[in-house]
């Protein structure tokens, strides 16, 4: 009796262990879906709802969808994570779409991560709009250079990994994305395994959506749906942030001028490019792992970094060594609030009534030995250039990157009056006690210089610099067109 009763008592034991390893918080995931309404999520109105608590898509014989309809994730965009969550499906069939393309009206494209209310496709990886199936249940598979797919193991027998999912009830979804190497898992098993070689079909970042297939009626629900950003060994992780839109037309392009150098970054071998457009990113995984982060927003009083929170967030995230780079208008905080931060993070900023910001022509005639200015030659550009900015006490860790002579009638603030005829630092490095790296660059007012190879090189070599990469021997190679400056312009008035 004695040993049956502790037999009882260790089972009550173990059971309660359980539930205490599960009530704690996951290290590093943050909830995609408030539980509430669909904020942070777009699809049609019409399919997707919230219903006690849970997404919900449905169908029915009244109201079909013509074609799959998606609900995408509209916070960010994902490169390697693992994202967690549960599913329950009565009838038809949906799947998880990651590292996908949003093809408009609410269609999508890209790796699917399958399940259905049947017995076929659960757990499969299988590629919406592209190459179709990539891998059944059980199998490990690798897709070689010309795209053929060829299995080279297993996981699981597919009878069995089906036996684990529970029919018109809750099932566990995780999905990890690490490099070309794409897992699935359903209540604990794998069920496929699946490495993409075929460097010219597979996705390395896309967005985040959930299916509802067309077909006959459906219900899929999902819930407790969480992201961690996964730390690349073999990467640097570089986060672009655009301010809102301000300014005139072809002037504070800050979407625009992000998305050009995410573009020129995705060239960049080693590199994984986020941008976040139209303000301070809504995705809580967005500094998640990021070895530097651009800032290339209004700044001032309603500089978007300034917020308390915000202020506490990066100075954890500077402690780690993450590397800061603010241009133009981003270089400006208040020198209460923002400027002692800065000073620490990249050795200076622009203190209103002190610094001054008219636009002139810079002649920037040599250059000092640095990565940075790594295949960078001799150039000219009219742009607001700032001067006089607050720096760090005078120090080896800052090196001066542009310099050049504004016209004495610029000087327009009683201190920068008091250096005529100087030599005004436009662009500086900075290496910060705790090993991380600053950079601040005060062009960037007119969009057209983007253009220009040598204005842009500077910032790409800077932000690979920031992110502790070593820079090209001849910089950052990259190509921006005339067309491609004319894209993802904000719609403002004329100029």
């Amino acid at each position: 009796m004695k040993n049956k009763l502790r037999f009882v008592v260790g089972i009550v034991l173990l059971a309660g262990a359980v539930d205490v390893l599960r009530s704690q918080p996951e290290t590093g995931f943050a909830p995609l879906f408030n539980g509430k309404d669909l904020s942070g999520w777009d699809g049609n109105p019409k399919f997707w709802s919230v219903r006690d608590g849970v997404i919900t898509g449905q169908t029915t014989v009244e109201s079909p969808t013509q074609g799959n309809t998606f609900l995408i994730w509209k916070n960010g965009t994902v490169e390697d994570f693992e994202l967690r969550l549960s599913y329950r499906i009565v009838g038809g069939n949906s799947g998880i779409q990651y590292r996908s393309k949003d093809l408009g009206n609410w269609v999508v494209g890209g790796y699917q991560a399958d399940f259905e209310a049947g017995k076929t496709y659960s757990g499969i990886l299988y590629e919406e709009k592209g190459r179709g199936i990539l891998a059944k249940r059980g199998e490990k598979t690798v897709i070689d250079s010309a795209g053929k797919v060829g299995v080279v193991g297993a996981v699981g027998d597919p009878a069995e990994l089906q036996a684990v999912i529970k029919h018109e009830d809750w099932n566990d979804y995780v999905i990890v994305a690490q490099g070309n190497h794409l897992v699935h898992k359903i209540n604990g098993r794998v069920t496929a395994d699946v490495t993409d070689d075929q460097a010219d079909k597979r996705a390395m970042s896309g967005i985040l959506a959930l299916q509802l297939h067309a077909g006959p009626p459906m219900t899929v629900q999902f819930k407790e749906v969480r992201l961690k950003r996964l730390k690349s060994e073999k990467t640097k992780k570089i986060a672009l942030v655009a301010g809102t839109p301000s300014h005139a037309a072809l002037a504070h392009e800050f979407n625009a001028g992000v998305t050009l150098l995410k573009k020129c970054l995705d060239g960049v071998p080693g590199v994984q490019a986020s941008a976040y457009l139209n303000g301070w990113p809504r995705d809580p995984t967005a500094f998640d792992g990021a070895d530097t982060i651009l800032l290339y927003m209004d700044g001032g009083s309603k500089h978007p970094l300034i917020q308390p929170e915000r202020l506490a967030q990066f100075s954890e995230l500077m402690k780690k060594g993450v590397g800061l780079a603010c241009a133009h208008y981003a270089v400006e905080v208040p020198k209460e609030q923002g400027g002692p931060e800065l000073l620490k993070w990249i050795g200076g900023f622009y203190e209103r009534d002190y610094s001054i910001n008219p636009h002139w022509t810079a002649e920037i005639k040599t250059l000092p030995k640095h990565p940075i200015t790594r295949g960078v030659a001799a150039f000219t550009l009219r742009d607001e250039w700032y001067f006089n900015m607050r720096f760090a006490p005078s120090s080896s860790a800052l090196v001066p990157i542009l310099k050049a002579t504004p016209p004495d009638d610029t000087r327009r603030t009683a201190a920068a009056k008091e250096h005529p005829g100087r030599e005004e630092v436009v662009a500086w490095a900075f290496e910060r006690p705790d090993g991380g790296r600053g950079f601040g660059f005060t062009g960037g007012h007119f969009h057209i210089n983007w253009g220009d190879d040598n204005f842009r090189k500077l910032v790409l070599n800077a932000l690979l610099w920031t992110a502790k990469m070593e820079v090209p021997a001849a910089g950052v190679s990259s190509r921006v067109t005339e067309d491609e400056l004319k894209q993802n312009l904000d719609p403002k008035p004329p100029q």
